[in-house]
């Protein structure tokens, strides 16, 4: 898990690097961060699928090979786009490996031990994006960007090896349906929003293009919620989502990540870009982050024991807002004794906030559902991140690009600043700290959108929450009966 985890986020670090060498615009690196996320996302369910029927341990093996022989062919490319499509074929091995890690858990530890074993995976979870911003800066200060695939491959290595020595074969006792109709719907759907969030800026938002890709999106999302809801096999059940710990579980795990893996994407822009960090002093910058995050985790279990699970996600979640809202007027001149805290106090809220969505997730189903709780959580966190990515890096790039419209800059000089800061900032010192201005507006925006939305999130989530806790027994929804469209359809 860390290993997928920490290649969302490790690539971050060398955005200016590649942003030189290769001269990728900020649209480019965009989808150089966002391809991996997007087909991480898209892939989970079928893959998960695919996993219970020939066992989750091949396919975990399966997709460390092709995860580590994308990376290899990655650190050879002189080309973005070429590193965009290596970067998908990365983020497809990862959904291959990825669904068996929660699922691991919770089959094999013993009850008294499953919320241990969940509150460590969701404290990794979060700290591996961190840590491998970490190891990728300290490879910058010696090699170029190529290193940062260099990592990803020893890490896939390591975890192969340890696949072989510890990790038991397993697979679903029943036949397993792949639905191919309803993986399509899936694909089509995320990667029709996606690419219509991330084009947004360049294209307008309310072009016909954006307004086309968004609207196909959320039809083909609603087909695929239409066919998931009547075929005999389902990836996913619809009907699961009418429980309300589930539904709230997957809704917070979702927005965390979408202000999470959005914020990093913005943040370490900011600290390298506009405050001239390098690489492993942007990383260093981001450990409050992680440092609140590991210890929120693992106290949450216990907090929740005393306070209850939904004080416990009220709590992480509005500490993540504030967290967020004072990172949110950051500006050229802010002290990093400003931004430590900020981080650390969004860090302890990611903690607290994950254990006991990841836990209403996994105890709203019975044991013999539990491969499926994993891959809504694998793919709610993936698909957050990945619609952060897209949503975040758009408003940032939207409010970047529009400064220059009323700037008293030549055209040509304005229109290849807007392409790219990195290029902005070589352009002489007047464009450059118009450049640097104009990107912490758009860095604020990013980060307001993000407060906001995980703001309404915690409203819902609390209301949810407190609902399923008022239950005297589990609201029979039909989904506990012994239907083989339920009980075989089990993504791990």
């Amino acid at each position: 898990m860390a290993t997928v985890v920490s290649a969302v986020s490790a690539l971050n670090v060398a955005i200016p690097s590649i942003a030189r060498d290769l001269q990728a615009t900020q649209t480019e690196l965009s989808w150089i961060i966002d391809a991996y996320a997007l087909t991480f996302a898209a892939l989970l369910l079928p893959f998960g699928a695919f996993g219970d029927r020939i066992g989750r341990r091949r396919m975990l093996l399966a997709g460390l090979t092709v995860f580590g022989a994308a990376a290899g062919c990655a650190m050879l490319t002189t080309s973005p786009e070429v590193l965009v499509v290596l970067r998908g074929v990365l983020g497809a091995g990862a959904a291959m490996v990825m669904p068996a890690t929660l699922s691991t858990i919770t089959a094999t530890f013993p009850s008294e031990e499953r919320v241990k074993g969940v509150a460590i995976w969701t404290g990794l979870a979060g700290a591996s994006a961190v840590l491998g911003l970490l190891g990728a800066g300290i490879l910058l200060e010696f090699w170029g960007w190529q290193a940062v695939f260099g990592l990803n491959i020893a890490m896939a290595a390591t975890t192969i090896v340890g696949t072989l020595r510890v990790v038991p074969e397993s697979r679903h006792d029943g036949d397993v349906g792949l639905d191919p109709v309803g993986s399509v719907l899936s694909i089509g759907a995320i990667g029709a929003i996606v690419y219509g969030l991330i084009e947004a800026p360049t294209e307008g938002w309310a072009s016909s293009a954006t307004m086309a890709c968004l609207g196909v999106g959320l039809a083909l999302l609603v087909m695929f919620v239409l066919w998931e809801a009547f075929t005999s096999r389902p990836l996913l059940d619809p009907r699961l989502f009418l429980r309300p710990a589930f539904a709230a579980g997957a809704l917070s795990v979702l927005v965390q990540f979408l202000a999470f893996f959005g914020f990093i994407f913005l943040f370490l822009q900011y600290l390298q870009l506009v405050r001239g960090y390098s690489p492993l002093e942007a990383a260093f910058a981001m450990l409050p982050l992680a440092f609140g995050i590991m210890p929120g985790a693992r106290i949450a279990p216990r907090l929740a024991a005393k306070l209850g699970r939904t004080r416990v996600a009220g709590l992480g979640l509005s500490l993540l807002v504030g967290g967020l809202v004072l990172l949110w007027r950051v500006d050229l001149a802010t002290s990093y004794w400003i931004l430590g805290p900020s981080l650390w106090v969004t860090g302890i809220g990611m903690g607290l906030a994950m254990t006991p969505a990841t836990a209403a997730i996994t105890d709203a189903l019975p044991l013999r559902q539990q491969g499926v709780a994993s891959a809504v959580n694998d793919l709610a966190r993936e698909l957050g991140g990945a619609l952060g990515i897209a949503l975040l890096g758009s408003v940032l790039n939207d409010t970047y690009r529009n400064a220059y419209a009323t700037s008293a800059f030549p055209e040509q000089v304005a229109a290849k600043a807007q392409d790219s800061l990195v290029a902005a900032l070589h352009m002489g010192p007047d464009v450059a700290a118009f450049a640097r201005d104009a990107f912490v507006d758009g860095h604020q925006a990013g980060l307001l959108v993000a407060a906001c939305a995980v703001a309404v999130t915690a409203g819902i989530v609390i209301v949810l929450m407190s609902r399923a806790d008022r239950r005297t027994r589990p609201h029979n929804d039909g989904l506990d009966a012994p239907r083989s469209d339920v009980d075989t359809a089990a993504p791990a």
